[in-house]
């Protein structure tokens, strides 16, 4: 059977620019596509997430323009994301998707309801906010704060974001990073310079921007976040969730940037019985 840790990079020509992905699962039904965090690579998805969805769906991954192995420059704008995303799906002959966006990949899902509301059956929105949140402009600066302790105590960044610095945070986050050591080969290019600041250019502007009007998605939204997650609170992914006319709200106890990680072994059942059958 054929897993996150060994399903090979595909290639697709959009508008002239290739983008890279990864498909897992028996194909047929409604795809899942997952749009992934500030500074991801197609490397940087759980396989605990990526396998237990695909087990009962098909399942893609991408990066968007100008990430990891995909052609172009990154948009420094989370519109223009948006509309990559559509472009992506479309250009793979897709007409109904449901989407699962972590962090800045749930602001772009929620571009991708917004402009294509026809194309998003369902949505999971995971450790993010909605545009024009409150504090949410800030984010650069947690992570510019996270960076530098991960330079001083030579660790990944993502060992001060994603969790917290509790006995049982450290834990999840060693077992986070081994999980992401599974895959040794056809391995995607790191992020960019360019596609790094061009996304926190896009947070920090979509911080600032004024509130979308979140009544337009009508769809059925799933929302979840850690208790302490230090990039986007819970407080905003609560408003957020209490702004679409039809969501469910999931917060993880004692657990960090969208508990998605910490908590994938229940994350996974209750994403599951979210998006219900194919």
């Amino acid at each position: 059977m054929t897993t996150w840790k060994s399903t090979p990079t595909r290639r697709i020509d959009v508008d002239g620019t290739s983008f890279a992905y990864r498909e897992l699962g028996e194909p047929g039904g409604v795809p899942v596509v997952f749009l992934h965090h500030l500074t991801a690579v197609l490397d940087d998805w759980d396989p605990r997430v990526l396998d237990g969805v695909a087990a009962r769906h098909h399942v893609i991954a991408f990066d968007n323009r100008g990430v990891g192995g995909t052609g172009g420059r990154v948009p420094a704008d989370i519109e223009e994301m948006g509309a990559d995303a559509i472009a992506f799906i479309r250009a793979l002959g897709y007409g109904e998707v449901d989407l699962i966006g972590f962090s800045l990949g749930g602001a772009v899902a929620q571009m991708v309801a917004l402009q294509a509301p026809d194309l998003v059956r369902r949505m999971v929105l995971a450790g993010t906010g909605p545009r024009g949140g409150g504090g949410i402009w800030k984010m650069p600066f947690i992570v510019g704060g996270a960076y530098t302790k991960a330079f001083l105590a030579r660790k990944d960044p993502r060992h001060f974001l994603f969790f917290p610095r509790t006995a049982e945070g450290k834990k999840a986050a060693n077992a986070y990073f081994e999980r992401l050591a599974e895959r040794t080969s056809d391995l995607d290019q790191p992020i960019s310079r360019q596609a790094g600041i061009a996304q926190v250019r896009a947070i920090t502007s979509g911080g600032l921007h004024a509130a979308d009007d979140l009544s337009q998605i009508k769809i059925p939204v799933f929302v979840a976040n850690g208790d302490k997650d230090l990039m986007v609170a819970s407080e905003h992914s609560a408003d957020m969730a209490a702004r679409l006319p039809d969501s469910r709200l999931r917060i993880y106890p004692d657990s960090g940037h969208g508990g998605v990680f910490q908590y994938h072994r229940e994350f996974v059942p209750e994403v599951l019985d979210f998006l219900g059958e194919k």
